[in-house]
C-alpha cells in the first residue's frame, strides 16, 4: 500500500491511522499563518509558525516544520523562497527524514503549507511523501486522537539530495513562458487578485500577463478542506485551457497556495510542472515587469 500512497501523494485519515505505529513513518504538521499588515506596509504580512497550534493538538507523533523559520531562504525580503540544497539536506536532516522514511505532511485550516512541503521534497527528489487529506481539520472530525505539548521529534538522519531542475523558476523564465504558446501560465490567487479588481498586498494588482486562473481555494471543499475529486479539479483546469500538452508555470502571491495547484495537477498525470517561487510578491514590486488587469 505504501508504494501505491507514495506514487499519487495523497493519504486519508483511516490510511494513515493504519500506519501510524510504523517506525519509518516521519509525521509532520507543517502549518504557518499569515498575520496580514495594514495597507501601505512595506511588507504584506508576517509569516508566524503554527508551534502554538501544534502544541495545542497534533496527530499522535508528529513533529513540527517552521517553514519559514528553517526550510527557506534567509537572505532574501521574499517570505518562504527555497533555500540552498545544502540548508534543506541539514533541517530535512534534523528532523529525522532519511532514504527510507515514509513522510506524511499535514496542516491546519489549508493543504497549501503541506503541498508545499511536498512540492520541495519532489524537487529534491524524495517522492515517498503523501499529503494528508482534510489535514488536522480532517482527523478531528473523524474523531481520531490527538496529543498535546511540544514536539518529541524523530532521531537525526542522513537526509541526501538529488535536486531536479524545472522545479522552481524565476521571474525572467516566467516573463519568456508568459509568451510562450505550449506553456500556460496558472494563477492560483483568487479572482478578485486575478483581475486586480480589489487592493494588492503585494504592489500592483493584477496578474500576470496572458495568466489563466484557477483559484487554489476552488480545489478543496471549504467544510471538510479536503481536496474536491480529481474529476472536478481536471475539469477546472480544463476549463482554463490548462492541457496535458503544455508545460505548466503556476504562481501565487508567495509561491505557497499554487503548490495545491501543482499537487493536483500532479495527481492527475501531468509532468511539465513548475512553480515560479517568487510569484506576485516579488513580480508586482518589479516595474519593469508587465502587469494586467480586468
Amino acid at each position: 500500500m505504501a508504494a501505491d500512497l507514495a506514487a499519487h501523494g495523497l493519504i486519508t485519515a483511516a490510511e494513515l491511522a493504519g500506519i501510524l505505529s510504523k517506525p519509518e513513518l516521519r509525521l509532520f504538521d507543517c502549518t504557518t499563518y499569515l498575520e496580514y499588515q495594514p495597507e501601505g506596509s512595506s511588507i504584506p504580512y508576517i509569516a508566524v509558525p503554527g508551534r502554538h497550534t501544534f502544541e495545542a493538538a497534533h496527530i499522535p507523533g508528529a513533529d513540527f516544520l517552521d517553514l519559514q523559520g528553517e526550510f527557506s531562504d534567509q537572505t532574501t525580503t521574499l517570505h518562504f523562497m527555497m533555500p540552498q540544497v545544502a540548508q534543506l539536506e541539514a533541517a530535512f536532516g534534523r528532523h529525522g527524514i532519511g532514504t527510507n522514511s515514509r513522510v506524511v505532511l499535514y496542516s491546519i485550516g489549508s493543504a497549501m503549507w503541506a503541498t508545499r512541503f511536498w512540492w520541495m521534497l519532489q524537487s529534491l527528489g524524495f517522492e515517498n511523501a503523501s499529503v494528508l487529506d482534510g489535514g488536522l481539520d480532517q482527523w478531528k472530525a473523524e474523531g481520531r486522537a490527538i496529543e498535546t505539548g511540544p514536539s518529541k521529534g524523530y532521531a537525526p538522519a542522513a537526509f541526501t539530495a538529488k535536486p531536479k531542475s524545472g522545479y522552481f523558476v524565476g521571474k525572467h523564465e516566467v516573463l519568456a513562458a508568459s509568451k510562450n504558446r505550449n506553456t500556460v501560465v496558472v494563477n492560483a490567487l483568487n479572482p478578485q487578485l486575478h483581475r486586480g479588481l480589489e487592493p494588492s498586498r503585494y504592489g500592483r494588482p493584477g496578474r500576470i500577463p496572458g495568466s489563466c486562473n484557477v483559484s487554489a481555494a476552488t480545489l478543496v471543499d471549504p467544510q471538510t478542506k479536503a481536496f474536491v475529486p480529481l474529476a472536478e479539479a481536471e475539469a477546472k483546469f480544463a476549463a482554463q485551457g490548462v492541457t496535458r500538452d503544455k508545460r505548466v508555470v503556476a504562481y501565487c502571491g508567495g509561491g505557497i497556495s499554487a503548490t495545491v495547484d501543482l499537487f493536483l495537477l500532479h495527481r492527475l498525470g501531468y509532468d511539465n510542472l513548475t512553480l515560479y517561487d517568487g510569484s506576485m510578491g516579488e513580480w508586482a514590486k518589479d516595474s519593469s515587469l508587465p502587469i494586467e488587469v480586468g
